[in-house]
């Protein structure tokens, strides 16, 4: 649902921009939800199109960098030799959870616990039954069907997958040694779907299906999401009020590039499971103008859009954040030498 969408009446193809104001992008399916919201209304007040085509993070990177998008997308933060390497700066926009969601009959969202060294053992084909041992362990009392695991998960390259895999490294050694954490890695069981959209869709017509995605696609599908057990050693649910508690430890300043990965995070409440979604830019502008409609979209997003980023259980980057980059933006991204936006603080 979410591959492509385009604020305003009409269908318009992916290079075919309306008018030199209007802003072409491309990249992660995470925030694709709330960039919709934030396009239809921007196009409103402003009648400036974006167009925007979720094709994963990895296809972000690349056609930013072929010079084919105006801004690229991406949940998989570039570390800041590569930034250098491709002429890029990156900056978050907002902050999301990643949920595990499962296909179980009988069972209500929320009544599954799993745990992190658990959920990778799934995930590695280890734990192949629903009612195996150690899901009933974390389990008590809850009957848990006789059925096969299917596991779902990203056929493309995804941010999403990265911060999944992060996670799980972090999680499990034999995760760490035998597949590792990127946002394409060689799954060791399961099938691929192509987004967000496609492991929901996987997940819900597959009787015994477990897959993961971004939050707002668990809430729209109405998936069953299951509670995860924290740093805390608490299981918890994944909704604002516990990504919001994840991301208080996020410390912005010292992070060179804006190079933040935000998984198992400490904090009582705390989602273990969340990460940033990231715009990418040249450093160097070939056309100013365009340059600055790329900026001035996401400052009026810092400024306007936190209402459409809470009813999507997406958390706002703070303001003191929020200044911090504008004022990078006036330095780092420069047509000729000279900024191609200087946005004030809020």
């Amino acid at each position: 649902m979410w591959k492509q969408f385009v604020a305003g009446a009409g269908a318009v193809a992916f290079a075919a921009v309306a008018s030199a104001a209007d802003i072409a992008g491309a990249g992660a399916s995470f925030p694709a939800p709330l960039y919709a919201k934030w396009a239809e209304r921007y196009k409103a007040e402003t009648g400036i199109l974006l167009n925007y085509q979720a094709i994963g993070s990895g296809g972000g990177i690349k056609q930013i960098s072929a010079n084919t998008v105006d801004f690229g997308a991406s949940d998989k933060p570039l570390k800041p030799r590569e930034l250098a390497k491709r002429g890029l700066y990156q900056f978050p926009t907002v902050i999301g959870g990643i949920v595990p969601i499962v296909n179980l009959p009988g069972l209500r969202p929320g009544q599954l616990k799993l745990t992190g060294p658990l959920l990778a053992d799934v995930f590695l084909g280890k734990i192949r039954r629903w009612n195996a041992p150690q899901i009933a362990a974390v389990n008590p009392g809850l009957r848990l069907p006789n059925l096969p695991i299917t596991v779902v998960h990203r056929s493309d390259g995804s941010g999403t997958s990265f911060l999944f895999t992060s996670y799980l490294a972090l999680q499990s050694r034999d995760w760490q040694e035998q597949v590792g954490a990127n946002d394409a890695v060689q799954w060791p069981t399961g099938i691929g779907g192509k987004g967000n959209d496609g492991v929901s869709a996987f997940v819900k017509q597959t009787g015994g299906a477990i897959g993961y995605v971004e939050y707002a696609y668990a809430k729209q599908n109405g998936s069953a999401s299951v509670l995860l057990r924290n740093k805390a050693g608490r299981f918890v649910p994944p909704n604002a009020r516990t990504f919001a508690a994840a991301a208080e430890s996020a410390n912005w300043r010292r992070s060179p590039g804006n190079h933040l990965v935000l998984v198992d995070q400490p904090g009582a409440i705390a989602w273990p499971i969340i990460g940033a979604t990231f715009i990418l830019v040249h450093r160097d502008q070939r056309d100013a103008a365009r340059g600055a409609s790329v900026l001035k979209f996401f400052d009026w997003a810092y400024t306007h859009g936190d209402a459409q980023a809470a009813a999507l259980d997406y958390v706002s980057v703070p303001t003191p954040v929020e200044n911090l980059l504008k004022r990078q933006w006036a330095r780092v991204i420069t047509a000729g030498g000279k900024p191609v936006y200087a946005p004030a603080a809020r």
